[in-house]
C-alpha cells in the first residue's frame, strides 16, 4: 500500500484501495460488508491517534450517533484487521491495546508509562544499525518494531 499523501486526490485513491482490500478480506472470511465495518476502517484511516477499541467506539458514536455500532463489532473488526496486518497494535498489558492503521510509513514509538501518551519517531541511524546488526548475525530481518517506555516531558514537570 502506498504511503499517506497530503494531496487530496492521492489520499482519496489510497483510501479507495484500502477499502477495496478490506472488502476482499471480508469476502475471504465469509463476512458481510457493512456500513459499521466501513466506518471503523474510515475512522482509523482518518485518525492521527493510537486508539483503544473503546476510544474508537466513542469516536464513532459521537460522529455517527444514528449508526448502531456495538463495541463487539469494533473488537471483532480490529482483530480481523490486525490479523491481516491492515492495522497494528501496541500492547499496554492489562490496560489493553491501542491501534493504528498499518499503512503508515515505518516509525517507532516512545510510550509514557504515566499518562499513556505515544510519540512516533523515525531515526535513520537506528534503522541503519538494526540492519547492520541483523546482517552481522546472519539474520534476515523482515520487519521490526521498537517501543521505548519512559516518562514524557509533560509528566516530568
Amino acid at each position: 500500500m502506498r504511503k499517506v499523501s497530503t494531496d487530496f486526490n492521492d489520499k482519496t485513491i489510497e483510501y479507495e484501495q484500502l477499502l477495496s482490500d478490506f472488502k476482499t478480506l471480508l469476502k475471504k472470511n465469509n463476512l458481510k460488508f457493512t456500513i459499521q465495518r466501513e466506518v471503523i476502517l474510515e475512522s482509523l484511516y482518518n485518525s492521527d491517534e493510537h486508539l483503544t477499541p473503546e476510544s474508537l467506539h466513542h469516536l464513532i458514536q459521537d460522529k455517527f450517533p444514528n449508526l448502531n455500532t456495538g463495541i463487539a463489532t469494533v473488537y471483532r473488526t480490529l482483530a480481523l484487521l490486525e490479523d491481516s496486518n491492515m492495522v497494528t497494535s501496541l500492547s499496554f498489558g492489562a490496560q489493553g491495546k491501542k491501534y493504528e492503521l498499518g499503512a503508515k510509513e515505518h516509525h517507532d514509538h516512545m510510550i509514557c508509562t504515566e499518562c499513556g501518551s505515544i510519540t512516533e519517531f523515525v531515526d535513520e541511524e537506528i534503522e541503519k544499525r538494526q540492519h547492520q546488526i541483523a546482517d552481522a548475525l546472519g539474520f534476515y530481518m523482515s520487519d521490526h518494531s521498537m517501543q521505548i517506555y519512559g516518562i514524557c516531558k509533560n509528566c516530568k514537570k
